[in-house]
Parts: C-alpha cells; sequence; structure tokens
C-alpha cells in the first residue's frame, strides 16, 4: 500500500519546502518509487509549479509522479461555490493515479498564505485525511523565544488532534540561526503522546537571501548592462543616499546597490570598488526612477562584473519592494537546495523518522539513490579534503555546495586574493572553506624538509623541495601524507600525471599492493557495475591485472558493490588460445591464489559475463558468469573505449575513475568535468578516507 507523507504548515511562512525536500532525499535513498503532489498550486499552470519542478530535476521524477493539482484560482472558485468537496475529489483521483506507480508519496499542502488562513488549515486537514496520508507538521518560529516555540507546538498539536488527523511528525522551522537557540527551543518544545522527539531547524541566511535574479524577477526589473550571471546572493542592500566617499565606507561585499539612474558618481565608484582587491564586489545594481545613465557611462557599467538593472520605481519604493523578497529552494539553484539538504541532515535523525513510517526495503539501485547515499556515507565520519586547484570555478563552486550540504572539511589551494575575487566576481560564497596560499603558508618549509626527507635518495636538494611545493598537486599531496587533510581531489585544470606523480613519489602504494591502477563507477538504471582499470595503466602484465582485480573488489566491497569479478578476453574458458588469453588466465589463477574468498572468472567474454542465457551456455554452473558486476579489462586501450561506449549507448553516469592501491586517498578528475562531477570525486575521496583510517 502506498504510504503518503501530507507535509502541513500551521502558519504563513513555515518555510515548508525546506522540509519537502528533505523528506524527499531521505525517501529517495529508501524507497524504490518516490511521488511528489502538490493539491494547489500557486501559479496559473499547473505544469509551471517551481517545487513540482524542482522535484522532478533533483529526483529524475517522471511527469506522472510529480504532479499539480488545481491552481489557487480554481480552489478558491470551488471554495466561493461551496463545492469544497470536488477539490477533496479531484486531488483524491489525481493522488489515486500516482499511488500506481508509487510506494510513498509526498504532499506538500499550501501555505496558509491566503485571506482566510483558518479555511486553509481545514482544507489542508481534509486532504489529509482523504487521501489517508500522515501529517508532517511545520510550525514557523521565526523571531520567537524558546518558550513561545513550544507553546505555537502545543496548539498545532492541539488544532490537528481536533482535525483528527494521523499525525507523523512535529517540525520547527525557521528557528534563530544559532546552536544555542535551537537547543532551547529542542529542551523547551514538549514531546506529544508518541513521545517521538520534534526536531528544530534554524533559519539559514543561504536560502532566505535572494539572488539577484529572484529579485529583479520579482520586481519586473529589466538588465541594461554587466554580467548575465544572476545567481548571485543579495546579502544586503545599500541605497546610494549620500556621497561617494562616505558611501563606499558604507559599501560590502554582496550589496545590492539601489541609486537613482543619473547618479553616475556612484555608478562609477561602485564599478571601481568592484575591480580593487582591497574594496567590497556588490551583487548587483539597480538604476532607479526611470532615469537612464549617460552612454558613456553605460558603456562603462557594461564591464561590471555584476548585473545592472533599471526600474522605473523611485529609489525609496524600489529599496522597499527589494527587502520584502525572500530568497526560495524552488528556484531550483544548486547551492540553496544543498545548504536546506546539509540543514536536514545536521537537524533530522532519519532513522528515527524512518522508524516511524516502516517502509518497505528498497530493491534496486539507481543513479540517483547511489549519489545520494554516496553523500550520506561520506557525511556520516567527516573528513577533511583538500582541493588544489582554487582558481577554477568549478572548484570553488563544488566546495560551495559541498560545504553547504554539511559532507566534508575544505582546504582551497591558491592565491586567496584571486581566490576571493574570482568568488566575489562569480557570487560564490567561501564562508566555511579554508583558503590556503602556498606561496606565503608557513606550511611551506615544513613540507620542503619533509620531501627532502623523503626524496633524498635521489639528490632533493631543498631549493628543489621550496620550488615544488609552490605546486598545488604536491603541497595538497604532501598535507595529505603529514596527515593535515585525509585525502585530496585534483585534476580539473591539470593531467593525471600532475595529480598522481606527487602521490606515487612519497604517499606510495598499500602494504601488498604492486600498482596504482583505477575503475570507474558505472551507474546503469537498475544496478552498479565497476569497471577497471580504464584510466591509469595502458597494457598490464598478469601480476598487475590480478593486483587490479584485487583493487577493484575490494573497491567495489567499499561502495556497496557484492564483487563477483570477470576477468575479460576475446575468448570464455578454454575455447580459445593465444597470447592475450594466457595472460588474462595467468592473471585469473593469481587472483584465485591471493584471494581464495573472491568470485572470480576468466578468461570471460562481456556477454558471457552479463547474460545469464549465454553464461548458461559458455559456462555453466559458474558463480560469476551472467551476474558479474566487476570486470576488469585486458588493457587501457580496451577498457577506456568500453566504459564509454556504454556511457554513450545505454546512458549510465560512469563516476570516477577512482583511483586505487594508494596508503591514502588521492583522486583525479577529468579536466572536462562539471560541479557535479566535483562533488561525488570529493565525497567518494571522503569516504575512502573514514576506510583508511579503520
Amino acid at each position: 500500500m502506498t504510504r503518503g507523507i501530507y507535509v502541513s504548515a500551521m502558519t504563513e511562512g513555515s518555510g515548508k519546502s525546506l522540509i519537502s525536500l528533505g523528506l524527499a532525499d531521505m525517501l529517495h535513498r529508501h524507497a524504490d518509487r518516490v511521488g511528489f503532489f502538490r493539491p494547489i498550486v500557486e501559479g496559473d499552470d499547473i505544469g509551471a509549479d517551481p517545487m513540482v519542478n524542482l522535484m522532478k530535476r533533483s529526483f529524475n521524477l517522471p511527469p506522472t509522479r510529480a504532479r499539480g493539482g488545481l491552481t489557487r484560482a480554481e480552489a478558491r472558485a470551488l471554495l466561493v461555490k461551496g463545492q469544497r468537496e470536488e477539490i477533496d475529489t479531484q486531488c483524491v483521483a489525481i493522488y489515486s493515479e500516482m499511488a500506481r506507480e508509487c510506494d510513498v508519496i509526498i504532499v506538500e499542502g499550501t501555505d496558509l498564505s491566503g485571506h482566510d488562513a483558518a479555511v486553509e488549515f481545514d482544507l489542508n486537514a481534509r486532504l489529509a485525511n482523504n487521501l489517508g496520508a500522515m501529517v508532517l507538521a511545520v510550525v514557523n518560529a521565526k523571531e520567537m523565544t524558546a518558550s513561545e516555540a513550544a507553546d505555537a507546538v502545543d496548539v498545532a498539536r492541539r488544532e490537528l488532534d481536533a482535525a483528527q488527523v494521523s499525525l507523523l511528525a512535529m517540525m520547527v522551522n525557521r528557528a534563530a540561526d544559532d546552536a544555542v537557540a535551537v537547543a532551547e527551543i529542542s529542551s523547551q518544545v514538549r514531546p506529544g503522546r508518541s513521545g517521538r522527539p520534534v526536531y528544530v531547524i534554524p533559519e539559514l541566511a543561504e536560502i532566505s537571501r535572494p539572488t539577484v535574479g529572484e529579485v529583479a524577477r520579482e520586481l519586473g526589473a529589466r538588465q541594461i548592462a554587466g554580467s548575465p550571471t544572476l545567481e548571485r546572493d543579495v546579502a544586503s542592500i545599500k541605497v546610494a543616499a549620500m556621497n561617494v566617499g562616505n558611501f563606499l565606507h558604507k559599501l560590502t561585499d554582496g550589496a545590492l546597490v539601489i541609486v537613482p539612474g543619473d547618479r553616475a558618481d556612484v555608478m562609477v565608484a561602485t564599478l571601481a570598488s568592484s575591480f580593487s582587491a582591497e574594496f567590497p564586489v556588490p551583487s548587483g545594481m539597480i538604476l532607479t526612477g526611470g532615469l537612464a545613465p549617460d552612454s558613456t557611462i553605460l558603456s562603462l557599467l557594461a564591464q561590471a562584473p555584476f548585473p545592472v538593472f533599471a526600474l522605473d520605481d523611485d529609489t525609496y519604493t524600489a529599496a522597499r519592494r527589494v527587502s520584502e523578497v525572500r530568497g526560495e529552494i524552488a528556484t531550483g539553484l544548486r547551492r540553496k537546495a544543498a545548504a536546506a539538504l546539509g540543514a536536514w541532515a545536521r537537524q533530522v535523525d532519519e532513522r528515527e523518522l524512518l522508524e516511524r513510517l516502516e517502509l518497505p526495503r528498497a530493491l534496486t539501485m539507481t543513479p540517483l539513490r547511489f549519489l545520494h547515499d554516496l553523500i550520506e556515507r561520506a557525511r556520516s565520519q567527516r573528513r577533511h579534503i583538500v582541493l588544489p586547484e582554487g582558481e577554477d570555478p568549478r572548484i570553488l563552486r563544488a566546495a560551495e555546495i559541498l560545504h553547504r550540504r554539511d559532507v566534508c572539511d575544505l582546504t582551497v589551494l591558491g592565491p586567496e586574493a584571486k581566490i576571493r575575487e574570482l568568488a566575489a566576481g562569480q557570487g560564490i560564497d567561501l564562508t566555511g572553506l579554508t583558503l590556503i596560499d602556498p606561496a606565503v603558508s608557513e606550511l611551506r618549509e615544513e613540507f620542503a624538509a619533509e620531501y627532502v626527507r623523503l626524496r633524498s635518495h635521489k639528490g632533493v636538494s631543498i631549493e628543489d623541495a621550496r620550488e615544488r611545493m609552490l605546486e598545488g598537486a604536491y603541497f595538497g599531496t604532501m598535507m595529505v601524507q603529514l596527515g593535515k587533510v585525509d585525502g585530496m581531489v585534483s585534476g580539473a585544470a591539470h593531467t593525471t600525471a600532475n595529480t598522481i606523480r606527487p602521490a606515487l613519489e612519497f604517499v606510495k602504494t598499500k602494504d601488498g599492493v604492486k600498482i596504482v591502477s583505477s575503475v570507474f563507477l558505472m551507474l546503469l538504471r537498475d544496478r552498479v557495475l565497476v569497471y577497471g582499470d580504464c584510466a591509469v595503466n595502458p597494457d598490464p602484465n598478469d601480476e598487475q591485472l590480478a593486483d587490479i582485480a584485487v583493487a577493484s573488489a575490494e573497491t567495489a566491497q567499499q561502495f556497496g558493490v557484492n564483487p563477483r569479478v570477470a576477468m575479460l578476453s576475446y575468448s570464455t574458458g578454454e575455447s580459445g588460445s593465444g597470447g592475450a588469453v594466457d595472460e588474462v588466465r595467468r592473471a585469473t589463477e593469481l587472483v584465485r591464489e591471493l584471494r581464495p574468498d573472491l568470485p572470480v572468472e576468466g578468461p570471460i567474454q562481456y556477454d558471457a559475463a552479463v547474460d545469464a542465457s549465454v553464461a548458461e551456455s559458455k559456462l555453466p554452473g559458474s558463480t560469476v558468469a551472467g551476474q558479474a558486476t566487476v570486470f576488469i579489462f585486458p588493457d587501457l586501450n580496451t577498457g577506456n573505449n568500453t566504459y564509454k561506449a556504454v556511457q554513450q549507448s545505454a546512458g549510465a553516469v560512469a563516476v570516477g575513475p577512482v583511483l586505487q592501491g594508494l596508503r591514502k586517498p588521492v583522486n583525479d578528475l577529468s579536466r572536462g568535468c562539471t560541479v557535479e562531477d566535483i562533488v561525488n570525486t570529493v565525497a567518494i575521496t571522503a569516504v575512502q578516507a573514514q576506510d583508511a583510517e579503520e
């Protein structure tokens, strides 16, 4: 039977979208088929609802599993006609259709933002009961004391009890963003009849701050110059109503400058500030009063690293309207969603909440579930990762997301002034990240001395070592070697050799491991396979193939894949001979000697390794054939082409390369990597670091 969870606001502006997103993230990792339903959407177009579309994008939900019901105007018209039952009937019909395809459905109710909150509360309660859904009630604690928040929870419980709903949980959202305040509310909130905890989530500036794009859309401002990047957060509002000197004293990073369109002096001063490393960079500028600047000034503003908008409103009206705009998770910005999921993970005991739901165990491993599980595993035992390429905006964007999701601690290497300037220009928040410039760091001398000690047999001098430690990969790898951090991820702007060479020089391989190799985690529609080695070793011999097979099996197990190893060749079993086949045959025997507990088959062709019917004819009785999960390719040419063919033809998500065999985790990125690739690789490295210390 499909479980329904009705997320219901108990007061206006509760921020229930954060709760819905966190709930969806949790459920997606524990249920096969999750759905999302908004009975009443705010806009005029049901198909354009931002929250429904966010859920579709975030969790790859098909249209049949992420739907809206009625528009607010349609629902209001039915209420006015006294046809409340028609709202219930239509919503139940849609929910029932969704239930045929879902194991659990999150239903997000209205926000009690209409003219009659009591009517909306009654509507939500009736819908929850008619859908047979349990209610997760959200109380808005903004600007409340701990005792007021506790009283609000009690009042909400009584109202829900009077409405005879089935209560799953109570949550307090938008509490003061202060650990002491959150703890005080948690201590004063009284448990209900179930005795279960009430979770308290603070208000996050990263979410509530609007972006300049959100402000422009809300005000109807038109962009006339400057950067096309509209994702910058508005940290504050600065109205230019004073002379330039005084104004610059008030200007801060991320401020949205509101200035009359004829104040060329303020415009030029703000532009100059943004190009100076010592002065703040605003998030944007709004020119008010419908006044257009001189064409010369406009040509200067065209070079601005922030967007410039024009608005017909006067300055006071513009400032008031901007102050009323609130950031929304539903806009789909990854860093806002990351902040929401990070807050959820810190404040909610998912195991306890899942116990209340008693969901059936998920049977399949989809790519998205694997990646979400990966983030949770990385978060479970916090580790510290260094990113040497701090002058690459993709690295900074990924670091911002990782920090907001609370995945791991991060150190970014590079010239601090340049990194901060780049981040300001891209609208990236560096809060919570440690920045180190190897050129001026006190650690450089310590690292150089250690490098000399480790490489003295190669004739390395202290001068050579100091020079090497100016390179991000060497400095970062030495941080790993000396335990300053737990792992390193590099390669977005450098070659694989640049990333791996320092690790081979002094981190070295694990005991019993002969070579460093790699695997790709191939995320297919319903399972995860492991391909090795597709990135590092061009033409491994039989001993090296055996080493790669054992290391790949251990990596598979590390990431939740039960290893059944196929040693691939163009021949299966005893059907063929030749140098290449014989080498794979010898490698297979070596694997059996090294790991007699490991299911391994070889030589074997790919079709016999994955297709049960082919396996039955070619290798009947094999415990690996037809059900292999780890595939060892005979050489880099075969492996690299195969993983790319599967990626492109079968729509698989290829995560990697994941380096294996080193004593401490160092991982390489492709120079064409995306922000998502970097996030996943850092999470993988953090998980490897957890196991490296066990």
